[in-house]
């Protein structure tokens, strides 16, 4: 991995794990300030964020890619420039239309949909309108992040997603004191956040943007998505499969939970995603490195940075899975102080915890394909992971409730991980999949099993709240130790670092 990569890992590890953790550790004044009913609305904004990407139809993972290969010298000013102005009339359009239809349902929502039972009918409905705008306004930044990412400018933009994180889930704190805490107050000034947001980021993409020869002309042309239409369908039809596949329990359980529990549904939910969010900033940044490197005709160098990434994700993103998945009450109590939470939530917790580590290396044959550009198979794949989990998804939700969510999350992914990443790997590099498997994967995963058992065994929990997290603190580090002993690219570079330091 050279320096420049490293950097970009590190702005975007900075950049999400604060944010992770600012808004983690700011849930427990919500439900204090909002109560746990309101923070329920909350919960559903979040859901319905993710059921807008069913919109995106590939706009935001095209024009990374595209601005990642005109950075890696395929392309012209001119082609990126009017592709990306095509893609903001599509953006903008199908923005306002999603928001309109938000606005229009947001009565039958609020009392047809939503278990409401204590919070005024006429707030409820206020709030999702509101929620309609921020939504659509947030979705519209995903575009202008997407061309900021593929020029790899990745510590600018995590320092103003870190900025706007504090923002977001910070400052209105102050806002809840001193202003007030219902949920149209408290989506009020989510609004005007995402007001700046997407100024903001728009404002950076265009003094990005290469100059064009003077005389050349923006006009909206249905040309500039000809060659890039095939590759944006297929990442349309991936991305409408994760939301379908991650969303669909949430979906069901907003309409058969009532507001308060679905709002503990979500506190758990919350803290498994940070399992996801860990390994998130590696692929940020490998998505338009991998491209480059294709784009290049390095194949060697590709396959070389892909089992890297691969170690270092396992490295950071088991350990906290598993901490999660055997430590689930002690984690919710430490972080919330209220033990009928933890009581409640645990169960959920550990199982999306897993289910999501299982996710963090299953998606990295989907990296390969992005950057090759074919992704016949991932097509393929997730259409028949769609056909087999949501009616698994569905019957188990409905039988069992957020548990039975949970247990068809974990199957799900741990048979697409048997069964579809050797697949792919034949497909595209032949005798990779071995050498990944037993030597990028099994080694961490094996001893990071074996040490959390032992911990498992030996930690003695204390009753007191803060020695609870002190001890959840000192075993994560303990094992994110014995992870990184199992990784060969961990060891070379830090053993590369200590002669250089000692033998220089």
């Amino acid at each position: 991995m050279n320096l420049s990569f490293k950097r970009n890992v590190i702005a975007n590890y900075v950049s999400q794990l604060y944010s992770t953790l600012i808004a983690i550790a700011m849930v427990p004044l919500y439900v204090r300030y909002m109560g746990a009913e309101a923070y329920g609305l909350v919960g559903f904004f979040a859901m319905l964020q993710m059921w807008f990407q069913l919109l995106d139809m590939g706009i935001t993972a095209t024009i990374t890619r595209e601005t990642a290969r005109f950075h890696g010298g395929a392309g012209d000013a001119l082609s990126l420039r009017r592709l990306l102005c095509a893609l903001e009339m599509i953006f903008f359009g199908i923005a306002l239309v999603g928001a309109m239809a938000l606005m229009a349902s947001a009565g039958v929502i609020a009392s047809s949909w939503l278990k409401v039972q204590q919070l005024p009918l006429t707030e409820v409905r206020n709030a999702i309108m509101l929620m309609a705008t921020i939504v659509a306004l947030r979705w519209i930044c995903g575009l202008y992040r997407g061309a900021i990412t593929g020029f790899e400018r990745f510590v600018w933009l995590s320092g103003f997603n870190s900025a706007v994180a504090t923002t977001r889930f910070v400052l209105v704190i102050p806002f809840f004191i001193y202003v007030g805490a219902s949920p149209t107050e408290f989506f009020s000034f989510q609004l005007v956040v995402a007001i700046a947001e997407t100024a903001a980021l728009m404002l950076k993409t265009y003094r990005l943007l290469p100059r064009i020869a003077d005389g050349q002309r923006l006009l909206w042309q249905w040309a500039s998505l000809r060659g890039v239409l095939g590759f944006s369908l297929s990442i349309a039809f991936t991305n409408s499969i994760w939301v379908i596949v991650t969303q669909t329990d949430k979906l069901l359980l907003s309409k058969l939970l009532p507001l308060t529990d679905y709002a503990y549904f979500t506190l758990a939910v919350l803290v498994a995603s940070g399992v996801l969010v860990i390994s998130s900033p590696i692929s940020g940044a490998l998505l338009p490195r991998l491209t480059k490197l294709s784009a290049e005709g390095d194949d060697a160098g590709l396959i070389r940075l892909y089992r890297n990434a691969t170690q270092v994700v396992g490295v950071i993103a088991i350990p906290p899975a598993l901490m999660l998945a055997f430590f689930a009450e002690q984690v919710l109590w430490a972080w919330t102080g209220d033990a009928d939470i933890a009581r409640k939530a645990a169960p959920v917790l550990s199982l999306y915890a897993l289910g999501n580590g299982v996710l963090a290396l299953g998606a990295f044959p989907y990296y390969l394909q992005f950057a090759k550009g074919d992704l016949k198979l991932h097509l393929i794949g997730n259409a028949l992971f769609v056909v087999l989990l949501i009616p698994a998804m569905v019957w188990a939700t409905w039988r069992y409730g957020i548990v039975g969510a949970g247990y068809a999350w974990l199957c799900a992914n741990v048979v697409f991980f048997l069964l579809y990443v050797p697949t792919v790997h034949a497909r595209f590099v032949k005798g990779l999949h071995l050498q990944w498997l037993l030597r990028d994967v099994s080694v961490v995963v094996l001893l990071s099993v074996m040490g959390c058992v032992m911990l498992h065994g030996l930690m003695k929990w204390p009753q007191e709240r803060e020695a609870v997290a002190i001890g959840i603190v000192v075993a994560g580090l303990m094992l994110l130790s014995i992870a990184a002993a199992g990784s060969s690219w961990v060891r070379t570079a830090i053993g590369g670092r200590y002669r250089a330091r000692f033998f220089s």
